[in-house]
């Protein structure tokens, strides 16, 4: 190769530079966009932690909205508080249930050590409205577990008035069988 003269060694130090600035580029592209991605990821997480800040107001609003739980005691006395409480809670609807009976033991719920007692409640006759109000009350009951049954059926010849099943059930610490 000859001399060669000044424009071809600048078109030389140009085509060196494209060609350093390409393989920057290409190894630079993928560490940028990890870098783009981390920093949204960052910026979507404060933004969450700003919104879990909450005033005391808020905090005590939201601690109304959670269920309250009692902890189970022993079968004898948990199938008398909870039928307590649920003939309580009847009344305070305005339905008048036949006798409430506990059904047989439930198994236990896998990997706990209570046992499921379940409180079935029958009524021949009540009104919608009654209905409602005692479904709103029943997250009240700090016993209940949960709901198990629920039936209604409508009177078909006073289509106000409803039977109402129920089966509710709550936790109780093994003790002495029922």
């Amino acid at each position: 190769m000859g001399r060669l003269s000044k424009r071809d060694i600048r078109a030389l130090k140009i085509g060196v530079l494209f060609v350093v600035g390409i393989l920057v580029f290409s190894l630079a592209a993928p560490w940028l966009d990890r870098w783009l991605a981390a920093k949204e990821s960052v910026e979507i997480n404060r933004k969450k932690l700003e919104s879990l800040v909450m005033s005391p107001a808020q905090r005590a609003g939201l601690a109304e909205i959670v269920p309250v739980f009692e902890m189970p005691e022993e079968q004898e006395t948990q199938k008398f508080v909870f039928r307590d409480k649920v003939s309580e809670q009847l009344k305070k609807a305005g339905i008048k249930p036949e006798p409430l009976e506990y059904l047989s033991l439930a198994r236990s719920p896998e990997g706990t050590d209570y046992k499921l007692l379940r409180l079935r409640c029958r009524s021949e006759k009540c009104k919608f409205d009654q209905l409602l109000d005692l479904l709103a009350c029943l997250k009240e009951n700090s016993y209940l577990a949960g709901i198990e049954e629920f039936k209604i059926e409508c009177d078909p010849k006073k289509r106000e008035e409803f039977k109402l099943d129920m089966t509710l059930s709550t936790f109780a610490k093994p003790g002495e069988s029922l």
